[in-house]
């Protein structure tokens, strides 16, 4: 019996999500300047997981779109473009730690191991204040990013938005979680 590899999508399912991903391509040349579709199209193909990321990212309101090209390592640079935080992953603490440390009204998950699940990264702050660069994005909500490790061992984590029309980066407890927070995330191909 063959083993199905969960992690890849149907013909149909390629098919759509490639007609979205495009369109949203085209609608956004700011993003990714100097970047032709085809070559973007034909990377993805070549690669099931990543393409089956990109569908996760998109699932979960998070709008992928290409945002660079990293010459060194061959691959194209997909953040998640929602203009606010992705709706279905909203109200999650940071990490598994602060999930197991809540006593009680504990959210359903946290956002390490949920970008983990899908394949992908939360941005850096470095790449969230690059995102805020191509548009307006976080006006009304809020995203958690990477956390160093020196604030993570206090307990802390930090998240981002964008207020004023200035990108500000704040500080919660990891186990907060909040309707109005969800997480960006990062994925090469």
């Amino acid at each position: 019996m063959a083993k199905v590899n969960k992690k890849e999508l149907s013909l149909e399912q390629t098919k759509e999500l490639l007609i979205l991903l495009k369109a949203r391509f085209e609608k956004n040349k700011n993003r990714h300047k100097d970047i032709e579709w085809a070559a973007v199209e034909a990377k993805v193909l070549a690669n099931t997981e990543k393409l089956w990321s990109l569908n996760e990212m998109e699932i979960t309101g998070g709008e992928p779109d290409v945002v660079g090209y990293d010459k060194q390592t061959d691959e194209y640079i997909f953040f998640d473009c929602s203009t606010e935080s992705p709706k279905d992953r909203r109200s999650y603490c940071y990490d598994k730690e602060a999930l197991e440390s809540r006593k009680e009204h504990k959210p359903k998950n946290n956002v390490i191991d949920i970008a983990t699940a899908m394949g992908i990264e939360l941005l850096t702050e470095e790449e969230y204040r690059e995102l805020q660069q191509l548009g307006k994005f976080d006006t009304n909500t809020s995203s958690w990013v990477k956390t160093p490790d020196a604030i993570r061992k206090l307990g802390g984590a930090i998240f981002c938005d964008c207020r004023y029309n200035t990108v500000f980066t704040y500080h919660n407890g990891a186990e907060s979680y909040y309707a109005a927070r969800a997480f960006r995330g990062s994925l090469r191909v």
